[in-house]
């Protein structure tokens, strides 16, 4: 175990909330063109949220 002071062995985890902002944004631009904005957030934070959990996962490893 590495003391507080220590630099970490480990490197960083990688940031998937790019994924939730870019799914949130696209979300919304695709539902206004499908005439449902609200659905189309809503997808699109679905899309972002597993996008972000697929990397998180895969950076586990």
């Amino acid at each position: 175990m590495a003391s507080p002071g220590s630099p970490v062995s480990r490197p960083p985890q990688r940031g998937g909330g790019i994924f939730i902002a870019f799914g949130l944004v696209a979300g919304a631009v695709g539902g206004m063109l499908a005439g449902q904005p609200s659905v189309g957030l809503l997808a699109g934070l679905g899309v972002g949220l597993l996008a972000a959990i697929l990397l998180a996962v895969r950076d586990r490893r």
